[in-house]
């Protein structure tokens, strides 16, 4: 509620207005007057807003811009709205995202690469700064409800704890309401699910029907009537953004099993496809030509016959997870539609966060894991085969080759992460609002980027830029209002100049020309690239649609001009330096905060869905968990502790009475080692030592299983995880989501007795296997 009048909104929350008249004594008194408390709202006109963010879609993946997935929310809301053909984004994830949603360059928020490669320099710490307030906190203090489901990449990973800090979780960040995922990506058939900050379970399995896009769908649904039903006069705020289509393709077999034979043709004739429709369809020019192959991803041809089953395979999934998605989006248009308010809400429908994703290989994943791992041996053409209707399942953490990705760019060079060229930044986008957009089906082909969003936003809904939120003087917007072509197919664009970088990959757009150069792929994205100086730079002119044409030899002096104006721009949005460092990935060496030191880590029973940054690594050493216990006369059985789940980690617990141990490498093979006693009633001590053998990561150890000190089982573990368990957590007392161990199941996993603590421990072992509780409290106080 607020007092407030009629005031400026230039400063938020707006400052209440005090009380002018006459105060009397008794409330009584005739003369005793204060005007009604009015609900905050924002102005009169202002509409619903709903932006739909997909991921990792090319620009040539949807019907609606001519690709091979079927679309028809798409094609829908393009046929009563508009198309836009040249609207960009970063070319990865967490930038375009922080840029969507604060209206600025994504160095300018601190979101120069993804989260978990951040570092103190300002322009990749991923941290907002407080003078760039974000557009949904901008919204609910003017009067919005606002709401956001699906995924979350903007949180550092020091701050992805259930304990936060949470102000730049979804709830810190104007949004009050989330239902989602915090993280780059997630099994979509047992995914991480938090509510506001609050970890939930899915309400079904897998084989229940389960989906993570249908589940967020739901809830999205349901917010929105019960938002109408309660507050009908107070438009609301909605990001859409569900991890499709995101790595691991995920879907129900009835979706990808519509698309077998579609793509035996290949990728490269794949494209010719696509152009051509591209072109009927209006949304690439007449002649635009289609870009040269790249010539590391090899040709169609070169592809094995007998692995060219397993690629086609790869796709008919990824289309059928792209409809999959369509679909339930549409279950969101038609929600507005039942509540008669779909004309009065403005819809982005932007078809993508960067480009199609090329992280797949050039053969695609079975298990995506395995690559991150070092680990291509377990991608081995046999195994793979042997899996090609998995894919899409549960069993599966797949990806497609990289050669598709091109083919979902078409008809632009390169892909994701590449923020050089157009197949990494330009994603099809479509704009919707009856009300405010007269002509219908039209197709606008100004420059834009995802800044504009935020400005086209607030204008739409009469609300000024805010001068002041807070109380922290605010930063001007970077971005444009998109207003202006709404109506007008010709008008002129507000845009002139648009820098991009990622990882040193780089361009400028200024006036139609672009210069650009691409500095690293993702398939080579894990090796040391060249120095930022010997980069090669291209050249491409307002008339080349496609940046087809390179005409740095002919005009070596634009070439020099836009390189300068890329630097001057550079060093004006925090760009500099780049960094494409491969110390980045370790937070010691980039120089960010951990959530865990020093060489032990204390737990208890109940704690859960601590991620991989919330939990002491294991790997590629010797370690031991000592977990204390109490046993009920009953027996015992479920889960003491475990970390990951079915395609990979590690877990200790009770089985038949008896601990066990189990290592899960990557979902290809599996470790147990069993005591030869069962744990007895009462309390008790129960740890496992891993002993590792050394000479190199990702080797193998001796696990041996102790009671109360007693050894009561040892055996080996071959192998083990280098880099990663998964995109899964660590719970202690049971197991969430997919199961590390075969030995039991998603439910019913819950360790009967209690599990009163877990400690683990890194390096030498104690002499008498046993953990003192002065030792115990010692290292408690230590990490308060």
């Amino acid at each position: 509620m607020s007092t407030q009048g009629e005031v400026q909104r230039s400063i938020l929350p707006m400052p209440d207005m005090p009380h002018a008249g006459l105060t009397t004594y008794d409330a009584r008194d005739p003369d005793t007057r204060f005007p009604p408390i009015k609900p905050l709202r924002p102005p009169k006109e202002a509409p619903n807003v709903l932006i739909i963010l997909l991921d990792d879609v090319g620009f040539g993946a949807s019907s609606a811009f001519g690709g091979p997935a079927n679309t028809p929310t798409a094609e829908r809301l393009a046929n009563t709205g508009l198309k836009y053909n040249r609207f960009h984004t970063t070319a990865l994830c967490a930038p375009t995202r922080a840029s969507l949603l604060t209206g600025r360059n994504h160095h300018s928020v601190g979101m120069g690469s993804i989260t978990e490669a951040s570092t103190p320099a300002p322009g990749y710490n991923a941290m907002r700064p407080n003078n760039k307030a974000p557009l949904p906190e901008i919204l609910r203090l003017n009067g919005y409800s606002t709401a956001q489901f699906g995924k979350c990449h903007e949180v550092p990973p020091w701050e992805t704890s259930p304990m936060g800090p949470f102000d730049r979780w979804p709830t810190g960040s104007g949004f009050e309401y989330f239902y989602g995922f915090v993280g780059g990506e997630t099994n979509q058939y047992y995914p991480a699910i938090y509510e506001g900050t609050t970890p939930v379970e899915q309400d079904r399995l897998p084989e229940e029907g389960y989906h993570f896009t249908e589940d967020m769908t739901n809830k999205a649904i349901k917010w929105i009537r019960q938002q109408k039903a309660l507050m009908p006069d107070k438009p609301f705020f909605i990001y859409y953004a569900p991890g499709a289509t995101h790595a691991p393709h995920h879907v129900p077999a009835e979706w990808s099993d519509k698309y077998r034979g579609k793509f035996d043709q290949g990728y490269e004739k794949l494209r010719e496809e696509i152009l051509a429709r591209q072109k009927a369809l209006g949304v690439v020019p007449p002649d635009c030509e289609l870009t040269p192959w790249n010539k590391e991803v090899p040709h169609w041809e070169q592809i094995p016959d007998d692995m060219k089953p397993v690629l086609i395979r790869q796709m008919e999934v990824y289309a059928g997870f792209l409809e999959h998605t369509d679909y339930h989006i549409g279950r969101v248009i038609d929600a507005l539609e039942d509540l008669e308010i779909l004309d009065d809400t403005l819809i982005y429908y932007i078809i993508g966060d960067n480009g199609a994703s090329a992280e797949g290989t050039f053969t695609g994943a079975f298990m995506e894991l395995t690559f991150h791992n070092g680990r291509p041996d377990l991608e081995a053409p046999e195994i793979v085969k042997a899996h090609i209707n998995d894919f899409g399942t549960p069993k599966a953490y797949n990806h497609y080759a990289a050669g598709w990705a091109m083919a979902m760019n078409t008809p632009y060079q390169w892909s994701k992460m590449v923020a050089s060229h157009w197949g990494g930044t330009r994603n099809g986008t479509v704009v919707h609002w009856p009300r405010g957009i007269q002509t219908q089906g039209e197709i606008r082909n100004q420059f834009m980027h995802v800044i504009d969003i935020a400005p086209t936003v607030l204008e739409v809904a009469g609300i000024p830029e805010p001068t002041q939120v807070h109380g922290i003087t605010q930063s001007p917007m970077e971005g444009v209002s998109l207003l202006y072509t709404f109506n007008d197919a010709s008008a002129p664009e507000c845009r002139e100049t648009q820098y991009f970088e990622v990882s040193g990959n780089r361009g400028i757009y200024h006036k139609g020309w672009s210069a650009v150069t691409p500095h690293v792929a993702s398939w080579r994205a894990h090796l040391p690239q060249v120095p930022f100086d010997e980069d090669v730079w291209e050249l491409y002119g307002p008339d080349d649609w496609s940046q087809a044409r390179d005409l740095a030899g002919e005009m070596p002096e634009e070439l020099e001009r836009l390189k300068l104006l890329w630097l001057i721009e550079a060093a004006r949005y925090n760009v500099l330096p780049m960094d494409d460092r491969l110390e980045r990935l370790n937070p010691d060496l980039a120089g960010r905060p951990q959530l865990v030191h020093g060489k032990s880590q204390l737990l208890f029973g109940g704690m859960g869905r601590l991620n991989e940054w919330s939990v002491i690594s294991i790997k590629n050493k010797s370690h031991s968990v000592t977990a204390d216990v109490t046993v009920p006369d009953s027996g015992v059985e479920g889960v003491i502790v475990a970390q990951g789940g079915m395609f990979g980690g590690w877990s200790l617990y009770a089985k038949d009475g008896r601990l066990k141990y189990c290592y899960n490498l990557l979902g290809h093979k599996t470790w147990f080692v069993e005591s030869d006693q069962p744990v007895p009633v009462g309390q008790h001590q129960v740890r496992m030592e891993f002993a590792y053998d050394g000479g190199g990561i990702g080797k193998g150890g001796l696990a041996t299983l102790f009671i109360d000190g007693k050894k009561v089982g040892s055996g080996r573990v071959e192998e083990t995880h280098m880099m990663i368990f998964s995109t899964e957590d660590c719970d202690v007392g049971r197991e969430t989501g997919s199961t590390v161990s075969p030995d039991y199941g998603p439910r019913g996993n819950k360790f009967s007795g209690e599990v009163n603590w877990v400690q683990i421990d890194l390096g030498l072992d104690d002499q008498d296997h046993l953990i003192s509780p002065e030792e115990r409290f010692s290292f408690a106080m230590a990490r308060q």
